[in-house]
């Protein structure tokens, strides 16, 4: 039977979702640059700039770091396998879906894994993995510094300072955060720290950027076996991104281009305000959706991850209804929860090349609309103005700083 498929022709939709996000249209151009082989000359001196802008972004000096040829869950995988042997002793602090993606992974990798849970919308309290690891011989703690499910942001430091009680590696899921984020892989002295191309740093999705600090190395030569992984052994990956280029495999490479044209437009904005810029537009979501009569998961300030809010479903609303109309009128798309959070939250994004203000108050003029038709009594035009409102004060606070 012969079935005709016309040309690829896919929607401009405007993605507010926590991952994947809109990409800037320099990305797009990259892309559709010319192929070259991998082990093409010009190739590698990509690869080598790739590498310079991956540093620059984690703010590493680390010798080994490198996109892998994965989504962010082969960054845990290779985080944790590479640092796992059977019988080795990990604590995995758990307080949403990708951190117990994390946890389900070293459980694989050895059969002595503690989790140390904390509700959705929560961090884990270092404490709580500090009592977790007394008197045993602790060799990894992993942690998410940004959980996309809940849209918790959790403080690095007190998880170093447990780490170096207990002598194990610090392991930083940063999917979510990177580019952000305030994040200094070596001034927070992380040992593994792992991230996604396809959220903050605003290229599409496919590479999982990492950077191993010279103690995890360490313990890498170290192993008494194998990496249960054959592509995820980061000692033979580095091989191929190493000085020697030798062939591991066949990387994504009109991905790389984009992942670097992405992390230049990141180093043009500069961290610090790109940092404040996605502070600064969440403070302005977070005012329009209160000011609408909308709660929030995550309920200290100082716990919310700036990329993802988690917005309180209404009782009585219809949280597909909802979403299939901002995509169906608006071509918005945010996403819902999952887990215990499914149909209890909406996940609004505001990630890289979305995170701008014009989007915060499009998003906020179709969601009063939305939930008006679906029956929610909104004050009209109440989102809209509490976040002008917002941005009023964050520039008259800029001014005054300067």
């Amino acid at each position: 039977m012969t079935q005709h498929v016309g040309e690829l022709n896919p929607p401009t939709r405007l993605m507010l979702t926590p991952g994947p996000s809109s990409i800037d249209a320099r990305v797009y151009r990259a892309m559709a640059t010319p192929l070259v082989g991998h082990l093409d000359p010009w190739f590698k001196t990509c690869m080598d700039e790739t590498q310079i802008l991956l540093r620059q972004i984690f703010q590493t000096e680390n010798r080994l770091t490198m996109p892998l040829s994965a989504s962010g869950s082969g960054g845990i995988e290779a985080s944790v396998l590479n640092a796992l042997e059977e019988g080795d002793e990990a604590i995995i602090a758990v307080n949403g879906v990708f951190s117990d993606r994390m946890f389900e992974i070293a459980s694989r990798a050895t059969s002595k894994v503690t989790k140390v849970e904390a509700p959705y919308g929560l961090p884990v309290d270092a404490e709580d993995v500090r009592r977790a690891g007394q008197g045993k011989k602790i060799k990894l703690i992993g942690l998410a510094q940004g959980e996309t499910s809940s849209g918790v942001v959790t403080k690095i430091d007190a998880y170093r300072k447990v780490a170096d009680e207990l002598g194990a590696l610090l392991v930083v899921d940063t999917v979510a955060s990177l580019g952000a984020v305030p994040l200094h892989v070596d001034r927070e002295r992380i040992d593994i720290c792992f991230s996604g191309s396809q959220k903050a740093i605003s290229a599409p999705p496919g590479m999982s950027p990492i950077t191993v600090s010279p103690t995890a190395e360490e313990v890498f030569r170290k192993r008494k076996t194998k990496v249960q992984s054959w592509y995820f052994d980061l000692t033979t990956a580095m091989n191929y991104w190493g000085k020697e280029r030798l062939y591991h495999h066949t990387p994504p490479i009109s991905l790389i281009y984009a992942l670097r044209e992405a992390m230049r437009i990141v180093l043009e904005d500069g961290l610090e305000a790109r940092w404040e810029r996605h502070r600064v537009n969440q403070l302005a979501l977070i005012a329009g959706v209160e000011a609408m009569g909308l709660g929030l998961l995550v309920k200290n300030p100082a716990d919310r991850l700036p990329t993802v809010t988690a917005v309180m479903i209404p009782s009585g609303i219809d949280d597909v209804k909802v979403r299939n109309q901002l995509l169906d009128e608006f071509n918005i798309e945010i996403a819902g929860g999952f887990g215990p959070v499914k149909g209890k939250i909406w996940r609004v994004g505001l990630m890289g090349h979305c995170s701008q203000k014009p989007n915060v108050l499009l998003f906020l003029a179709a969601i009063e609309k939305v939930l008006s038709d679906q029956g929610f009594r909104v004050p009209a035009g109440a989102g809209v103005g509490a976040a002008i409102q917002s941005y009023a004060h964050a520039e008259t606070a800029t001014a005054v700083s300067r």
